[in-house]
């Protein structure tokens, strides 16, 4: 039973490639969408803010 050798250098650089493309992918999600969704986003979290706090006790 033999076993072959890893190549640390290699294994360090696919690690960081790995890495980079989450990123990658975390930013397309965050920066990637049209005005019209923003403003969409947006929109509806001000009105989930706004049902929330018209159910609190105190103002």
């Amino acid at each position: 039973m033999t076993t072959k050798p890893i190549n640390l250098r290699a294994a360090r650089k696919a690690r960081a490639r790995a890495e980079k493309e989450k990123a990658a992918e975390a930013n397309r999600a965050a920066f990637g969408r049209t005005k019209a969704e923003r403003l969409k986003a947006k929109a509806e979290k001000a009105k989930a803010d706004a049902h929330i706090d018209g159910h609190k006790r105190e103002k």
